[in-house]
């Protein structure tokens, strides 16, 4: 994704796009009836970021989802794969915002927005989609996050970070620059907090946000017991299956 944000086309906002206005619009309604039956928000997550995922979706940024208290897992816990149709787990960092965020902005003033950084896991209930529309209308198959420990990291400089990802115990190759599949984190958080305010939302102090898979992403089995991320020198992130 590097460099693909600021590709877009002068003049073209995130949702210029009519297939991610009408998934975005959907989404969001199904973000505020579970807000009406009393669900807690923490944030968001991007997906399909990668260049490989932009391709494969004909856009030209990552797609936008919302992240809800009810989906979290905490980290050592025990998910259950029951239920899934095509259950997969992705390595991220969890990018936490320190001040509200508008619109409009630059990738300086999305910079000065970020407080903290951490490791997490995301996972999906994966559906083999090409429409982003539809991927949007569900929430890009989000099903749970699991955040390890977060650490001051103003501008969110990656920088020396080291990301090691263990699958039951075996090591899972990395890329040595934990954004070269994401695209820079200020990037990110500036996609995040525009496509927002083309819904008349705010990227709001306090809010968490996924920023896609360091790693390609991991299709589970029922053989996994164990993934393990540690984000060097931030903390680790794990969770179990059973």
């Amino acid at each position: 994704m590097s460099g693909s944000l600021g590709g877009r086309p002068p003049g073209a906002g995130p949702l210029a796009d009519p297939r991610l206005a009408r998934g975005m619009a959907a989404q969001m309604g199904l973000r505020k009836t579970a807000l009406a039956e009393g669900f807690r928000p923490i944030g968001w997550k991007v997906g399909f970021g990668s260049a490989a995922g932009l391709a494969k979706l004909g856009i030209a940024a990552p797609l936008v989802g919302f992240l809800l208290e009810r989906a979290v897992v905490a980290s050592g816990g025990t998910v259950s794969l029951a239920g899934f149709a095509m259950p997969v787990a992705e390595p991220e960092i969890a990018v936490e915002i320190g001040t509200d965020l508008p619109g409009g902005g630059d990738e300086a003033a999305a910079a000065a927005a970020i407080a903290a950084l951490g490791p997490a896991f995301e996972l999906a209930d994966f559906a083999p989609l090409d429409d982003p529309e539809a991927i949007l209308s569900g929430n890009i198959f989000q099903r749970h996050v699991v955040f390890g420990p977060r650490q001051p990291r103003p501008g969110g400089a990656t920088d020396g970070l080291v990301s090691t990802v263990r699958r039951n115990g075996a090591p899972i190759p990395a890329p040595a620059d934990v954004t070269a599949n994401t695209g820079r984190l200020p990037m990110i958080v500036r996609h995040v907090a525009d496509t927002l305010a083309a819904l008349g939302e705010t990227l709001r102090a306090g809010d968490v946000i996924i920023a896609g898979s360091i790693t390609a992403p991991l299709m589970l089995t029922a053989e996994d017991r164990l993934l393990e991320h540690a984000l060097d020198p931030l903390g680790e992130v794990s969770v179990r299956f059973g």
